[in-house]
């Protein structure tokens, strides 16, 4: 049950809680392909399955985990990999991840998000953390958050406890003072659990709780957060 008289900042995940990542991710990469058949017609043959080019993506994780929290990068030296097997010119991977990057920060958020973050932002400084490379600049949604924290930025990533600590520091209270908002068991759940948060699990598929540390609320939108909030 979450304490309401302690809350004075929220922390929010933002891939799966503020908007659906896959069906952005796919059209990311559909309009990643389309450029390439412009102006890299062998990889885009070699490489026509999207699964393909994922597992391209693994490999390179693999070989360069120095860049495991930088989503970024692993995805534009993947394009370059891409782009050497398939022998076209491996230069042409800054401008096909430019376009891929674009398209990712076209997000469609659930229908619920920007009215609850609009009321949360009324009562709460409010800080994304997020694994992810979304920016909420480009996204539109910088103006709500008091500060963005990112594991790349930090060079770690949820859940470790420096992360929800950073973003406690970006707010300017202590950690037990943050409601964190998330969608992942591991990764917000429990790890703003560990960092001494209090903890909302948004859950929009009815999935079934798996462990036996529970959150403090657990709602299917942020329209019940903001209600619960009071």
């Amino acid at each position: 049950m979450l304490n309401l008289a302690s809350i004075r900042a929220i922390s929010l995940d933002l891939d799966d809680t503020l908007w659906p990542i896959w069906p952005t991710i796919d059209r990311a990469e559909a309009v990643l392909h389309a450029w390439l058949a412009l102006h890299a017609p062998a990889t885009a043959a070699l490489f026509a399955n999207p699964e393909a080019l994922r597992e391209i993506r693994v490999q390179v994780g693999h070989d360069r985990p120095e860049l495991k929290h930088d989503l970024s990068a692993l995805r534009l030296e993947s394009i370059r990999r891409a782009l050497s097997r398939a022998g076209d010119d491996p230069a042409l991977a800054e401008p096909a991840f430019d376009e891929f990057f674009a398209e990712r920060q076209r997000v469609t958020l659930f229908p619920d998000a920007r009215p609850a973050l609009e009321m949360l932002a009324a009562r709460y400084p409010l800080v994304s953390l997020s694994n992810g490379n979304a920016d909420l600049n480009l996204i539109g949604l910088a103006p709500l958050f008091k500060a963005q924290v990112s594991a790349l930025a930090l060079g770690v990533a949820k859940p470790d406890a420096r992360m929800f600590q950073a973003a406690a520091d970006a707010a300017g209270v202590r950690p037990h003072e943050v409601l964190h908002v998330g969608d992942d068991v591991l990764m917000d759940v429990l790890g703003a659990r560990d960092a001494g948060m209090q903890t909302v699990w948004v859950n929009r598929t009815e999935a079934l709780w798996p462990h036996p540390q529970e959150p403090d609320l657990e709602v299917a939108n942020l329209t019940a957060l903001c209600e619960a909030l009071g």
